[in-house]
């Protein structure tokens, strides 16, 4: 891909930025969990190709507004399909609603979520989605730490963790897990910050901090989605960095 403002065929290029929904196989998808119930979500596939690498997001709190449209996750499935070979799956967590529907039950508080995250795995697993990644932002990194230690994937990226219902005995159980795990902390986050994050993830040496300068907790703003999208993308498919910013078809 090029950045420049016009492609091949003379045609003006696209800015990648705010709702842009870059093209993609886009599949609405319902989970079963253990406990009975159904949940709504959506995969983004490669439209031309086999993904190489697949992220399953885990969104912010649902009682403070989080969703699986929550911006960072939308934006992660309107663009890395296209421009990393990247498979994303989002869903609801139970007693969620969004666009796209609502996931039975009612909130679980980070308890009960571990079904949820099960189904999700699950569905991974069945249909056979390449090396998987965890993504959790705020609430949904709690749902990782506490729930997703003994699951098959290649790594979890955690977006501003705010360590709520995280315990110490869930963190020291990650320290032998050998899972590659990374977080990216805003500078001002209102949880954690980065000194603080470096003091609460110490017992875990192999975890990568990556300390966003600027940064927030809900990561607004076109300069703070192109940092994560790119820090994730730095992990799942290195090859393809740097992201463009102009999308020409």
């Amino acid at each position: 891909m090029k950045d420049d403002p016009m492609n091949d065929n003379g045609a003006a290029s696209i800015e990648i930025r705010g709702g842009v929904e870059l093209p993609a196989r886009r599949e609405e998808i319902v989970l079963h969990t253990d406990d009975g119930l159904t949940l709504v979500g959506e995969l983004a596939l490669p439209l031309n190709a086999e993904p190489v690498a697949t992220l399953l997001t885990l969104h912010p709190l649902p009682t403070a507004g989080g969703f699986m449209d929550s911006h960072i996750l939308r934006k992660a499935a309107a663009r890395l399909p296209a421009l990393a070979d990247i498979a994303v799956l989002r869903f609801n967590f139970r007693g969620v609603t969004s666009p796209r529907g609502t996931s039975e039950g009612e909130f679980g508080h980070g308890i009960d979520e571990r079904h949820d995250l099960d189904a999700a795995m699950s569905f991974v697993i069945q249909r056979g989605l390449p090396n998987p990644w965890l993504l959790g932002w705020s609430f949904g990194t709690d749902v990782v730490l506490t729930h997703g230690r003994d699951y098959p994937v290649d790594g979890i990226i955690l977006l501003s963790p705010p360590l709520r219902t995280t315990t110490q005995a869930d963190l020291a159980a990650w320290a032998g897990s050998g899972t590659t795990m990374v977080a990216l902390i805003p500078e001002f986050d209102d949880y954690l910050k980065p000194t603080e994050a470096a003091v609460a993830f110490a017992g875990i040496p192999h975890l990568e901090l990556v300390a966003v300068d600027g940064g927030k907790h809900l990561w607004v703003g076109e300069e703070q989605t192109y940092r994560v999208l790119s820090e994730v993308v730095a992990r799942l498919n290195p090859g393809v960095l740097p992201l463009p910013t102009l999308w020409n078809g």
